[in-house]
């Protein structure tokens, strides 16, 4: 079973259009999309498509529209006492897979609603395979709490990843080692911000990657997934790191595609996959979910794991 937080959620509303995003101009829309989401929320999304259980804890209402949406997917969606309402991101993807997003950024929150979060997560995740703590913090929470709840969830048992950016990955890292998931998965840039590497440089070379990750091995953590959009991903463990290339795609919309990546290395680790088949169905997950419009998590049947090339990438120390 995985289980998911989602603490800042939000109602997914893509916008396709039939031509280029000009700033100021009037546009054709050729389709709009809407659905629940979230980081942790397309992650148990993902596992209900592949046969795998999964709990969801989300901020909100029993009786939301959001909920209600949830649990008609047949996720088995847990909601817990929120703030307020929740907020609703736009997408906009143009033609050639461009994507631009407009994040609101949600109620404001107190410290009640933070434990009640993390008590709704604490009491599951012994049962859990993976406890996975993703997305972004509604505002008025602490850049640290993810950071503080990874500790709690170590004393509790079960493995924990973490899929963050900007300031609670910065606190994440700044705990180190004593708040170490054990997974991890950055992007370039985001690997970047905390690594003093240069973005470009990490996106394009992916022993710069290996390397620049292998840091945060040397800190506790047990092993990250770095995501590089159309240069695949790294992979890098204590026992060593490699590289895969995604196959051909035609990219329609990137959003979601790093949670179905996520996604992907869990199910390969649940499996019993080794290191490098675990990040090749993380990246076959990721390229399918690429090729497919607005958050649209793919199915078992659209992936394409037989095209991915990994490579070892050998000494990153």
């Amino acid at each position: 079973m995985i289980l998911t937080l989602t603490p800042n959620p939000s109602i997914d509303r893509t916008v396709a259009l039939d031509g280029e995003l000009s700033r100021g101009q009037v546009h054709r829309v050729a389709s709009v999309t809407s659905q629940g989401g979230g980081k942790g929320v397309n992650i148990s999304r993902a596992a209900v498509g592949a046969g795998i259980p999964s709990i969801a804890v989300v901020p909100a209402q029993k009786d939301d529209p959001f909920v209600l949406e949830l649990l008609t997917a047949g996720i088995d969606c847990r909601p817990v006492r929120p703030a307020g309402d929740v907020r609703v991101n736009l997408t906009i993807t143009e033609p050639d897979g461009t994507t631009t997003k407009l994040n609101s950024p949600g109620a404001e929150v107190l410290p009640l609603h933070l434990e009640l979060m993390a008590q709704a997560v604490l009491v599951r995740a012994s049962t859990a395979s993976w406890t996975v703590l993703a997305g972004s913090l509604p505002a008025g929470a602490p850049a640290g709490f993810y950071a503080e709840l990874v500790r709690r969830l170590r004393e509790v048992g079960g493995r924990v990843a973490v899929d963050t950016s900007e300031a609670p990955l910065q606190a994440l890292v700044d705990g180190l080692p004593g708040s170490a998931p054990d997974l991890m998965k950055p992007n370039g840039e985001e690997l970047a911000s905390f690594t003093g590497g240069d973005p470009e440089t990490l996106e394009s070379d992916p022993v710069a990657t290996a390397a620049a990750a292998r840091q945060l091995i040397d800190r506790g953590v047990g092993a990250v997934l770095a995501t590089l959009g159309g240069n695949g991903a790294v992979l890098v463990t204590a026992e060593g790191a490699w590289h895969a290339t995604p196959p051909p795609t035609t990219v329609v919309s990137t959003v979601g595609a790093g949670d179905s990546s996520l996604f992907g290395y869990l199910l390969g680790d649940i499996r019993g996959l080794a290191a490098p088949d675990r990040l090749a169905l993380a990246v076959a997950y990721g390229s399918a979910a690429a090729g497919l419009p607005g958050t649209t998590i793919p199915q078992p049947s659209q992936l394409r794991t037989e095209l991915v090339g990994v490579t070892a990438l050998g000494d990153t120390s």
